[in-house]
């Protein structure tokens, strides 16, 4: 009789099976939206400060990290791993710190008074704090062979994937700040970066620009846009159509990185806190927004670097800031 509780007692200690979350509790101490890098970490510390957290996940369970294919850059994994793998590993380490997760979308939020209410496609949740972790999306061609292509030749991020992409020809579309930071950073790498742009001048800022313009290994293809991607297994060509002459080229290249920005997933949220004239979630203090208890975190706010690893830090400042508020307004109550 002893010996079998004690078995149970160690199998129960030693399951690391996520816990099924209880459908029928609807309160809890904070409610995170968004389960990237951002929400999983924040996740992980608000638990861990013992505060009753649930996750709604949305509808792509670890963000863009899930269309990522090999993560070289996330501290602790010498060989890389997979993005969707990094994800699969935050969520389950997020639940086993006690952490509700459900996999549902929120339709609705009412942030005027606490506790705060976020409303899903199948029920009605509230929160004494909730953390905003939606992100934001690349912008995308919207052209033939893109979607295909993603993640075996075609890219969003520089940062991220240029080492990938060593003594290639490498296309950049876009003329703004952004792509020009990126076509310069991808010369570190690249045989040739082609930059591909819709108008016959930058839109970028003058200092780019010359930066740009300087450098041997950007060339310029002006007034012109890509208009499809081919390949096999992998992208190994483009098509550039002139926008002047209708004249179109196929051009040889390994990659292909759209950098016409991003758009943060704040359509929810914008008659409810302050946004700036991009969509993004203006900061007032640390991670608080201008709403009380109303916190974010991650490339919903950040429109600079848009790591995971910035994410994930941005998950942890939110959640220890928001314990500060919980502990804060717990005391005021006493």
């Amino acid at each position: 009789m002893m010996s079998g509780e004690a078995g149970a007692a160690v199998l129960e200690t030693n399951d690391d099976s996520p816990k099924m979350p209880d459908k029928k509790k609807t309160k809890f101490d904070v409610v995170i939206i968004g389960a990237g890098p951002s929400g999983y970490t924040a996740g992980i510390y608000c638990s861990r400060a013992r505060h009753d957290t649930l996750l709604i996940s949305g509808l792509l369970p670890g963000g863009q990290l899930m269309n990522t294919t090999d993560v070289e850059n996330y501290p602790g994994f010498d060989e890389g791993i997979m993005g969707p793998d990094l994800m699969i590993d935050m969520r389950k380490q997020s639940q086993r710190m006690g952490t509700t997760i459900i996999d549902d979308v929120v339709v609705d939020v009412d942030f005027r008074r606490e506790p705060f209410k976020v409303l899903t496609d199948s029920e009605e949740y509230e929160g004494r704090a909730v953390i905003i972790a939606t992100g934001a999306n690349p912008r995308k061609l919207g052209i033939e062979g893109e979607e295909a292509f993603a993640g075996k030749g075609v890219s969003y991020c520089a940062t991220c994937d240029g080492p990938f992409f060593r003594n290639l020809e490498i296309i950049v579309a876009g003329g703004g700040d952004s792509a020009i930071e990126e076509a310069t950073f991808l010369t570190k790498f690249a045989s040739n970066v082609h930059l591909v742009h819709r108008r016959g001048e930058l839109r970028a800022s003058k200092i780019m620009q010359e930066r740009a313009l300087s450098n041997e290994k950007i060339k310029f293809h002006w007034d012109s846009a890509v208009t499809e991607v081919k390949g096999d297994q992998k992208m190994q060509q483009v098509i550039l159509k002139n926008l002047k002459t209708n004249e179109e080229t196929m051009l040889d290249a390994g990659g292909l990185f759209v950098a016409i920005g991003h758009d943060p997933n704040t359509q929810l949220f914008k008659d409810q806190i302050e946004l700036d004239d991009a969509g993004y979630i203006v900061l007032k203090n640390k991670t608080h927004t201008n709403m009380k208890g109303i916190f974010a975190a991650g490339d919903v706010h950040d429109r600079s670097y848009r790591q995971a690893i910035t994410a994930a830090a941005f998950g942890c400042m939110a959640a220890i800031d928001v314990d500060k508020y919980l502990t804060e307004s717990k005391d005021k109550q006493e």
